[in-house]
């Protein structure tokens, strides 16, 4: 069992990231909410791209960090090898 996590644990980690960059739901922050607030902030301050500019920033550092964190976790069964 544990060499067959270690050869499947790169493909899982790669689904799990494409998972949330195509259907954009997080348990705690979702791509709906962070649109909807931004437009909601568009509206209030009359600035149509800032928002939505903050908004890809959020998208990318947690997309990101999901990627780095993976990429650790397969080095670290990498090297056991």
């Amino acid at each position: 069992m544990p060499q067959a996590f270690k050869n499947v644990l790169p493909a899982i980690g790669n689904e799990f990231v494409v998972v949330v960059k195509e259907s954009s739901v997080l348990s705690i922050v979702g791509f709906a909410e962070l649109t909807y607030q931004a437009n909601a902030i568009r509206g209030a301050t009359y600035s149509p791209l800032e928002p939505l500019i903050i908004v890809a920033g959020i998208y990318f550092v947690l997309t990101f960090t999901l990627s780095k964190l993976l990429g650790i976790g397969e080095r670290r069964l990498k090297a056991s090898d």
